[in-house]
């Protein structure tokens, strides 16, 4: 998960340098082959929901990015049950998948209520969304900017993007723990909330609003805890530990861990959850480096210039 620090930096340096794409790329095709996403993603996704009340129009269509791993299908079907969802998937196995599992049988009522989803790859062409929703994907981006561009491109004009992402005050907990010990970092670290502001302005959006929540997990003990962080991500930093770890590496980490249980026995660890919200401006028309006038026409205006009365309280004598 995260270091609890910046790792975007300020606007024009989009890129996380700490993080391997790969281990990125391969902690998210591992999300979304599992069975069903992680709890905390659904959590947020209805905390992110409550702020759809936001967006006066009514989207037509609405662009689910990474589906598989939002854990956002029911809020965003009782939110617009009238809209068509294009739930955009990082692999065609993913998209087959959830396709397989959306269809419904004859004898089914959900086979008639409601508009069925679509579901896409991510490099296919997407038809231009009112609305693109992203629930928990931006964290496992390697280069946020890039893919902020991506879903620029994805929106019709005005249209909304609403987004949610770990933010560096992420296990904060867990990382003090590993520095404790000596050992490297147990994640790559998440971009501040203010770069990401800076990010979307690079990207062409308009009114950027970013906040911040930050949630509290509690765990029976640390067993329970690891489990769920597994399930949750996985280490992606470059400076991670090389090669596996040994069963009596495991009990240390699971003694440390337990060591820092509250008064009622439970592992307690933060994350702070970052919400985005901006429009897509549409392009303003370019304005000419050069303008020519002609000399008749340039006389005319300064003639109508001439003509036009001076008002006393331009402070004209």
């Amino acid at each position: 998960m995260s270091e609890p620090r910046s790792a975007g930096g300020a606007a024009g340096h989009a890129a996380r340098p700490d993080a391997q794409p790969a281990a990125l790329a391969r902690t998210v095709r591992r999300l979304a082959a599992a069975a069903e996403p992680p709890w905390l993603h659904a959590e947020v996704a209805r905390r992110m929901a409550q702020r759809l009340p936001w967006i006066l129009r009514r989207p037509q269509t609405v662009l689910q990015w990474w589906g598989a791993i939002g854990g956002d299908d029911a809020v965003l079907a009782a939110a617009y049950p009238e809209a068509r969802r294009v739930s955009v998937e990082p692999d065609a196995a993913t998209a087959a998948r959830r396709a397989a599992a959306a269809r419904a049988p004859w004898w089914s009522l959900r086979r008639w209520a409601g508009v069925a989803p679509a579901f896409v790859v991510e490099g296919d062409a997407l038809p231009a969304a009112p609305l693109l929703w992203a629930n928990m994907a931006l964290h496992w981006a390697s280069d946020p900017g890039t893919l902020l561009r991506r879903w620029k491109r994805s929106l019709a004009d005005d249209g909304f993007l609403m987004f949610s992402t770990c933010g560096p005050a992420t296990l904060g907990g867990l990382h003090a723990l590993y520095r404790e010990q000596g050992w490297p970092t147990p994640a790559a670290g998440f971009v501040d909330m203010h770069d990401l502001g800076d990010m979307l302005v690079e990207a062409g959006f308009a009114d950027p609003v970013m906040d911040q929540e930050p949630l509290v997990l509690t765990w029976p003990d640390a067993a329970a805890a690891l489990a769920e962080l597994r399930a949750l991500g996985g280490n992606a930093a470059l400076s991670r530990m090389a090669g596996l770890r040994t069963p009596r590496w495991r009990q240390r980490l699971l003694a440390a861990l337990g060591a820092r249980c509250d008064a009622q026995g439970r592992i307690r660890l933060e994350f702070e959850i970052v919400y985005g919200h901006a429009f897509n401006a549409p392009p303003r028309a370019k304005m000419a480096a050069r303008t020519e006038v002609s000399l008749d026409d340039f006389r005319a205006m300064a003639r109508q210039d001439g003509a036009r009365p001076i008002s006393k309280s331009s402070g004209s004598r």
